[in-house]
């Protein structure tokens, strides 16, 4: 292990000459977060032809200008695209000359792990601590904004700006649902209220409309950002807002609905990873689904309505047609 915190697999340089070897994708150097580093790459015995290869090949992909992940480094998944930002925003906070500057705005919260709707994660953003000498270019965007100190923490090593500044930065970008999924992923991840308030309360009225309108709305109950953009769909349709994470107990047994309406009406956003979290040991993703079936049909036995919608329903935005019609039957709102 190197000084810098590089795992070191001493590997022999090859002649300059003829076709560079095949290299086992395990044998690049990788620092804690599985990121390559050319600096490392050299000093391990790599030479840049080889480096070059394998990134023909697909082994390696670049995340960064003389750092990249390996191919089976590299993210997967409904979440790959935020996780490969976060190599990215790694990347930068540890290598090139804005190192000295803490990550920001989505790279942050990325980092941070807060969730995000439809963020644009094309650059990379860090925040000077002054309100001058910021850029724009083309992977990295730097910001010229003042910092306190406390509003600075570290996460796996790098500095990053705290949860609070980072959610309010990110909600100053982007629509209300946006904004609304931000605050309720940093309240989840226990954000102070009321910093949270101030942070807000400092910002221009103009950048800051929609995360003003946001932040009083916001829930850390909230468990995903479906059931985030859902209440900012419902509240923007001025349909009334449900209770979140209500507890029912019918014959004894304790049971939980993502959104309620006075006991009447059970709402249910069905996501890719609503089963994954329900999965109890030894479940299969079967058992699951039957589960909540059968649990389903013991609420209506209560006289309960029971609706669902996914992440589909929300990108076409018809979960408002699929509420309202319910809602006034039940008399929750006006016909």
């Amino acid at each position: 292990m190197s000084a810098n915190g590089i795992s070191d697999r001493a590997v022999r340089r090859e002649p300059r000459s003829g076709f560079p070897r095949r290299i086992c994708m395990s044998s690049f150097p990788t620092d804690r977060y599985g990121l390559v580093h050319r600096d490392a790459a050299l000093h391990a015995g790599f030479s840049d032809e080889q480096l070059a290869s394998a990134v023909e090949r697909g082994d390696l992909v670049r995340v960064h200008p003389g750092v990249w992940v390996t191919s089976s480094g590299r993210p997967h998944g409904p979440d790959a695209a935020e996780s490969l930002h976060r190599l990215r925003a790694l990347a930068v906070a540890t290598s090139g000359p804005t190192r000295a500057h803490p990550l920001s705005h989505v790279s942050a919260a990325a980092v941070h792990g807060l969730s995000m709707l439809h963020p644009d994660l094309n650059v990379v953003h860090v925040t000077t601590g002054r309100p001058y000498g910021g850029s724009i270019r083309t992977q990295r965007h730097l910001h010229a904004a003042p910092l306190e100190p406390e509003e600075i923490t570290e996460v796996d090593g790098v500095r990053v700006t705290s949860v609070e500044r980072t959610a309010v930065d990110v909600a100053c970008m982007g629509t209300f649902a946006q904004a609304i999924v931000v605050f309720d992923a940093a309240l989840r991840r226990g954000a102070d209220p009321d910093v949270l308030a101030d942070t807000l309360s400092r910002r221009r009225r103009t950048s800051a409309r929609n995360a003003k309108r946001a932040l009083p709305l916001a829930d850390g109950k909230a468990e995903s950002v479906g059931e985030s953009w859902s209440r900012a769909q419902i509240i923007d349709a001025g349909l009334p807002i449900p209770t979140l994470q209500r507890e029912f107990i019918i014959d004894g047994q304790r049971y939980r609905s993502d959104f309620d309406w006075d006991g009447l009406l059970i709402g249910e956003f069905d996501g890719l990873h609503k089963y994954g979290r329900l999965r109890r040991t030894d479940e299969t993703a079967t058992d699951v689904v039957v589960r909540e079936k059968l649990r389903e049909d013991r609420l209506r036995a209560e006289g309960l309505t029971v609706t669902r919608w996914t992440w589909a329903t929300l990108e076409r935005r018809q979960l408002v047609p699929l509420l309202r019609p319910q809602l006034e039957k039940l008399g929750l709102v006006a016909a």
